[in-house]
């Protein structure tokens, strides 16, 4: 099993819930599966898992599908007929008023809204509130081990190293006049990646000029740019190791080339830079302190920097987004944007801060991973201050 149920029973009374409600129908709820770590099975009918704040975990099942969750702890009932399921789902609850699901009021978290609207209301209908899972999720999830942090480390070695070589072979090029695309820069990318034993889900994301202004531009072998003198080039470069478990690092860094950075270019990257700076200085002053604070708070201290330059409409996505053996990870967000993230960044969990604006004819992003300790959080590599000169 992937949690202690003591452990959860303290969580759940910490927040005041009277139990954890886990279910799923064909799949649907990807992260009770992980939770409960299920073996392969025949699981064609709904399923129920119930951990209350105190006593045995408890289990509902299809009459057919006895073995549905044989392989977690707690007593089991059963139902084949609606009615049946409905009574004994009461049953289940046993009375818990307040019962956490992976259900986001408003939807405004949708990276844990799992669970479809006739479920909650089949569960207020035994007499119980449902109440979002979203830091629990957060806390069973996101958080990392001391070798997944190795991992983090080790990732962004590598990445650094290759990051700086992707510039150096592109300002190579130019200055030779050989000439060289932005989908040739991004396989140099990946077959240092190999060499080096980092993978990554897909990407890079190489961009020069207004391809940079889209955030998920990608670069491929019949749709790409080349890469000229004068021209802003911008690499959104992530990846982990092969090691079992693994975590993502995730960075962006800007480049001009050209011997001098024209100032078009340098005054945004100081407003973002300048934005990424304030919200990594929210986090860590307040971890530091031991104060809370919710994923919406970064995202409103890096775009109020921007907004206040004038530059507000061109921010365009959220500031930063947990990191964990996904890209895209299932803690805390900063956001504000998109969404209106209230999930506390907790300890042991990394998140990046990647603000951007982007202009008709470039966009510029920068982008760092944190990690957030018990006592302290700390960028995990090394921090653009300036867009770099590639022909310097």
């Amino acid at each position: 099993m992937s949690f202690d149920v003591k452990e959860m029973q303290r969580d759940l009374r910490g927040a005041g819930v009277d139990g954890w409600l886990l279910c799923d129908f064909r799949g649907r709820d990807p992260i009770a599966l992980r939770l409960l770590k299920l073996p392969p099975g025949m699981r064609t009918r709904r399923w129920f898992y119930f951990v209350p704040a105190k006593g045995a975990p408890r289990k509902l099942v299809h009459k057919i599908e006895t073995a549905a969750l044989a392989s977690v702890p707690g007593t089991t009932a059963y139902y084949a007929g609606q009615q049946e399921l409905q009574a004994n789902l009461k049953k289940l609850l046993g009375g818990a008023k307040h019962v956490a699901m992976q259900y986001s009021p408003g939807n405004q978290i949708p990276y844990v809204a799992m669970v479809d609207a006739g479920t909650v209301e089949l569960v207020r209908a035994c007499g119980a509130k449902v109440v979002s899972s979203a830091d629990l999720v957060q806390k069973y999830e996101a958080c990392w081990t001391a070798a997944q942090l190795a991992t983090h480390r080790a990732a962004g070695v590598a990445i650094d190293r290759i990051v700086a070589a992707a510039f150096k072979l592109a300002a190579d090029a130019v200055r030779a006049g050989k000439g060289i695309t932005e989908y040739e820069l991004q396989q140099f990318i990946r077959a240092e990646f190999a060499a080096a034993g980092i993978v990554a889900d897909d990407g890079p994301d190489v961009a020069v000029n207004a391809n940079a202004s889209d955030p998920h531009y990608g670069p491929n072998a019949g749709n790409c740019a080349p890469i000229r003198a004068g021209d802003f080039l911008l690499l959104d470069v992530w990846g982990k190791t092969k090691d079992a478990a693994s975590v993502y690092y995730d960075i962006t860094w800007v480049g001009y080339l050209g011997a001098t950075v024209p100032e078009k270019f340098a005054k945004v990257f100081r407003v973002v830079r300048d934005a990424r700076d304030q919200a990594v200085e929210l986090i860590q002053s307040r971890i530091a302190a031991r104060k809370p604070l919710a994923g919406w708070e970064v995202d409103k201290a890096a775009r109020d920097v921007i907004e206040k330059a004038g530059y507000g409409k061109y921010f365009t996505h959220r500031t930063g987004h947990n990191i964990g053996e996904a890209i895209h990870g299932n803690g805390a967000n900063m956001d504000n944007l998109e969404t209106h993230d209230t999930r506390r960044l907790i300890p042991r969990t990394c998140t990046s801060v990647e603000p951007g604006i982007y202009l008709r004819d470039f966009g510029i992003r920068s982008e760092v991973d944190v990690y957030i300790g018990e006592r302290e959080a700390e960028v995990t590599g090394v921090v653009q201050r300036e867009v770099l000169a590639l022909l310097a």
